[in-house]
């Protein structure tokens, strides 16, 4: 038996674990380590895919595997973020809102993976991108104070109705993955590291929470989307 065709699905294994561990230290109130353990989630998800080219091994237990471990990291575990930071803000039954998101991620990751137009880039929200903006906004929320119970408990579900409709909408989203023959710095991922640089500069001169510049930036990746989108040169917008 071939040991090297296990290898991607062992760490793809660890991007579920990830996640599980940060759905249990987010309800045990460390919103920060969750947060933690969703950026280690997508560190494992983006060197599956990677080893799975390198040992050019590729199975459908992988494909389904990786799907339902993204779901966990990146639909479960943000919307078990913000409820956690709305309960820690006295929140009620709103807070209960925010599981609209890991529903509409598990209907996004079943549209991807019976969606052949999405081979190199993406249509619609990627689930990742969508956790990563929603869950740095909920640390910054709960590390600055920034809001009022009141409003608190009405920016995160809208945030989490915005992208979970983003998620199963048909606009093209750009994909950070570089496919084979590609070039590695088109026009949108030239514009985005470009001003994520400046988003980062921004923050930290601002001497805000480091959470603040993945707001920003993963802000940025959906307005720039949806400028391309909007675009009249079509040749931009191609899936």
């Amino acid at each position: 038996m071939s040991v090297k065709k296990h290898i991607p699905n062992a760490i793809t294994s660890m991007n579920l674990l990830s996640g599980v561990l940060g759905v249990i230290v987010s309800l045990e109130g460390h919103v920060e380590t969750g947060f933690l353990l969703m950026l280690a989630a997508g560190g494992f998800d983006f060197l599956d895919g990677f080893a799975a080219r390198l040992l050019k091994v590729t199975s459908e237990i992988g494909k389904e595997l990786d799907s339902l471990s993204d779901l966990v990291s990146f639909g479960v575990l943000p919307a078990v973020m913000m409820y956690e930071v709305m309960a820690m803000g006295g929140i009620g039954w709103p807070r209960f809102l925010v599981l609209v998101l890991p529903v509409f991620s598990g209907l996004r990751l079943a549209k991807f993976n019976t969606d052949s137009r999405q081979s190199s880039s993406f249509i619609g929200l990627p689930t990742p991108a969508a956790a990563l903006l929603s869950g740095s906004l909920a640390l910054f929320l709960l590390k600055s104070g920034a809001l009022s119970a009141g409003l608190l408990s009405i920016v995160l579900p809208l945030v989490a109705a915005v992208l979970s409709a983003l998620e199963v909408s048909e606009i093209p989203m750009f994909s950070m993955k570089i496919k084979k023959g590609g070039a590695l710095f088109d026009i949108k991922r030239t514009v985005f590291f470009s001003v994520s640089a400046i988003m980062v500069i921004i923050t930290v001169m601002l001497n805000l929470h480091w959470s603040f510049a993945l707001v920003l930036i993963f802000g940025f990746y959906i307005l720039e989307n949806l400028l391309f989108a909007l675009a009249p040169n079509s040749s931009l917008n191609e899936p």
